[in-house]
């Protein structure tokens, strides 16, 4: 299937103008003996990632990280709780602001939210990641972590905004879980949700069918395992918390991804089950009603995702949604370049072009 025209018809090159400045992700180098790679418009993966899982292990491991020095900010929750937001550098007096949202056991500083400060620190916006509960590197003190149908504390983040720097833009991007959190709560607000402008890559659609995938073949279960032994990490970090809550042994004893949301997130968060939570999480059913200029970036080769999940149609009937869908590009991955230290990373770079063209 052709790459969609939105490609050609959305996206001018953010590197026209912005070649110089304080803030250029590493390695700088790279990017100005190979500038003429980071120009184009469309989609191209790099020819030496052949398969899905080598572009998401090429975007997990060849992105630059700590490219641009972060400032934290502590605001407290209405349960008494806490969640920590990282401030880029601000561009310019009165900038426009993005929440970052990460992927499950992410945090600000995994190289795709790098990333996407540098993109967007050269369009003249601020970042503002946002670190789920428990992922800023300290545990968080409410006996609850954060998962992937969790709107409150998103909602919470953007009233704090609005009041800290009144009459500026709030733009939102989000990451895979972070990518299923904005849209789900841009749909459950409509005109109401006071984001002015959202991107969202690489979203678990049909988080069901996700969980099935991450625990089954070779490259599942590895991906499975891996997010797997970091959930366990934390709740052994507040097991003394969490003791009278949950049955903390039977969920340090899960196998599967399902297995820990089974015994884990839907008693810790009121679901009934895992089924439960994953019916009720589905962003599939909040895309109808998102009423805010949105890009999906997605590709269909995701490994993560089961073949057919990416809600196609529906995002085809909503105006207000713009789709990015490419046939490759694995998961967070979309690395193009013709040499591996010639690399670049499109996602990001589209995704702060979009956000600039509507928050500006």
């Amino acid at each position: 299937m052709a790459e969609p025209p939105f490609a050609l018809q959305c996206i001018e090159s953010p590197y026209s103008s912005h070649n110089s400045g304080a803030l250029v992700a590493p390695p700088t180098r790279i990017r100005q003996r190979c500038g003429a790679m980071f120009t184009s418009t469309t989609f191209r993966p790099a020819w030496w990632l052949r398969n899905p899982h080598a572009q998401t292990f090429a975007g997990r491991y060849m992105r630059p990280r700590a490219a641009v020095p972060l400032a934290r900010r502590r605001i407290g929750t209405p349960d008494g709780d806490f969640l920590d937001l990282d401030y880029a550098p601000e561009p310019a007096p009165g900038a426009p602001v993005v929440v970052l949202l990460h992927g499950l056991e992410g945090s600000t500083r995994r190289g795709y939210m790098s990333e996407m400060f540098h993109h967007l620190f050269v369009r003249g916006l601020r970042g503002v990641g946002m670190n789920f509960r428990g992922c800023g590197g300290e545990p968080n003190r409410a006996p609850r972590f954060y998962h992937s149908g969790e709107t409150g504390d998103l909602a919470h983040v953007v009233t704090e905004l609005r009041g800290l720097h009144p009459g500026r833009p709030i733009g939102a991007a989000g990451f895979s879980l972070g990518g299923n959190v904005l849209l789900k709560h841009l749909g459950e607000r409509g005109h109401d949700a006071a984001i002015a402008a959202a991107v969202a890559v690489s979203v678990p659609y049909d988080l069901a069918g996700c969980a099935a995938r991450l625990s089954s073949g070779l490259p599942g279960r590895a991906y499975g395992s891996h997010f797997l032994r970091a959930l366990k990490r934390k709740v052994r970090a507040k097991r003394r918390l969490l003791e009278g809550v949950v049955d903390v042994e039977r969920a340090l004893a899960a196998r599967t991804l399902r297995d820990y949301d089974d015994e884990l997130t839907a008693p810790l968060h009121g679901f009934a089950g895992a089924d439960d939570y994953y019916d009720r999480a589905d962003v599939r059913r909040h895309l109808p009603n998102i009423r805010v200029p949105t890009l999906l970036v997605q590709s269909r080769d995701d490994p993560f995702l089961p073949r057919g999940a990416i809600p196609e149609a529906a995002v085809a009937a909503n105006p207000y949604i713009t789709a990015a869908f490419t046939d490759r590009g694995g998961h967070l991955g979309f690395v193009e370049g013709a040499f591996p230290w010639c690399r670049s990373f499109w996602a990001e770079r589209v995704a702060a072009r979009f956000l600039a063209g509507r928050l500006w």
